[in-house]
């Protein structure tokens, strides 16, 4: 055994043994502005992007339950979320009027609960089911729908099929998913998936799948969908320090399957709405936000581009972010906060964005506001 495979064992080990400092949901939730919701809840469906917590649940390395993530958050405590602080919806949640949503697997399973929203988003998910399995258990995309079906099915026997279909179709659904096709299947070479899809041929697969799920919330009676592209993961610490990147520059080969795959969906999107009676589904590229970020990081208040706050090995791309000691003391200086996930600061920055395009245009044909005024 070589000595990186040791101290991967080694720090697996402390991962798992060390005792999870996690609270099912924050203490407090923000209380939203003294206003009546833009939306009468928010419905998060997608991967480590967006997870509040379901993964806390599972037998999954993909976790966030220990600091330092949470440590800038509002309760100052690891929730789940893949971030020192907020992560988009949270940002959104409270634009809308709304508190924080719960995870499916952090409520109680009762219809009060689940009265604002639930998230289903879970680390390590993907379009396809068996992404990211190499890390344990994830809820895929096809099961995040199937528990939004099981609440339906609560909120149709507690409200009536009328007033729940009136509920759903005016709840704002956001979706966020499809980055761990890459990171965990196609860039691993599951399956030996790259002599059987030239990249183009996996981009049209993947959203020509999500197209489906789209179409299955339809039937569901959502019709208020914002849909989210991909994050430029080329330019992500992990794919630095594996590729020996030396002057910080994106691998531009990554990042081009991302920009393929976020211009079919936002094609797809556009179909849809047009198909589709009475959907209102936009399409936001965070590839964009996100390229507008780093080009123009000065102006945003970033000094550090490429290293994450927290990590291991150049870039701190090595390896997780396991412990406190591995962090930056300031993590509003960085952009990236672990090895793929960017920091509170940039979930704000996007999040303002999906809102009303605050700092740059990112979604089409309009914004988040626009669709719940």
């Amino acid at each position: 055994m070589d000595a990186n495979a040791s101290v991967i064992i080694i720090l697996f080990f402390i991962l798992l043994c060390s005792p999870s400092t996690a609270q099912p949901e924050p203490a407090i939730s923000p209380i939203p502005p003294a206003f009546s919701p833009l939306a009468p809840a928010l419905f998060v469906i997608g991967d480590s992007s967006v997870d509040s917590g379901t993964n806390n649940y599972l037998g999954t390395f993909a976790r966030a339950d220990r600091f330092p993530y949470g440590r800038d958050f509002d309760t100052h405590k690891p929730t789940g979320r893949f971030s020192n602080g907020r992560i988009p919806v949270d940002f959104l949640a409270l634009r809308l009027g709304l508190p924080f949503v719960p995870s499916y697997l952090g409520q109680r399973g009762n219809v009060e609960d689940m009265s604002h929203g639930v998230n289903y988003a879970s680390a390590g998910a993907g379009i396809i089911a068996s992404s990211g399995s190499e890390l344990g258990q994830h809820i895929s995309l096809t099961q995040q729908i199937q528990q939004f079906s099981d609440t339906y099915q609560q909120f149709i026997l507690s409200m009536g099929e009328d007033v729940a279909i009136n509920f759903i179709s005016n709840s704002v659904f956001y979706i966020s998913i499809g980055i761990n096709d890459y990171i965990h299947y196609y860039l691993l070479n599951v399956s030996n998936v790259n002599n059987m899809y030239l990249p183009w041929r996996f981009n049209q697969f993947l959203a020509s799948s999500l197209r489906q799920e789209i179409k299955n919330l339809y039937n569901l009676n959502v019709r208020k969908i914002v849909v989210t592209g991909l994050a430029p993961i080329g330019c992500a610490p992990r794919y630095m320090w594996e590729y020996g990147i030396q002057n910080g520059e994106c691998v531009e080969p990554i990042n081009d399957m991302v920009v393929e795959f976020n211009f079919l969906m936002r094609y797809i999107v556009e179909k849809l709405a047009e198909e589709l009676p009475s959907a209102n589904i936009i399409f936001c590229d965070v590839y964009e936000g996100s390229m507008d970020i780093l080009k123009n990081h000065g102006r945003y208040g970033f000094t550090v581009t490429s290293e994450a706050c927290c990590g291991f090995g150049k870039y701190k791309g090595w390896f997780m972010c396991l412990s406190s000691q591995m962090a930056c003391r300031n993590a509003s200086n960085y952009i990236w906060w672990d090895q793929f996930h960017p920091t509170d600061k940039v979930n704000g920055i996007l999040a303002a964005n999906i809102w009303n395009g605050e700092h740059t245009k990112m979604c089409y044909p309009m914004h988040l506001q626009d669709m719940v005024n």
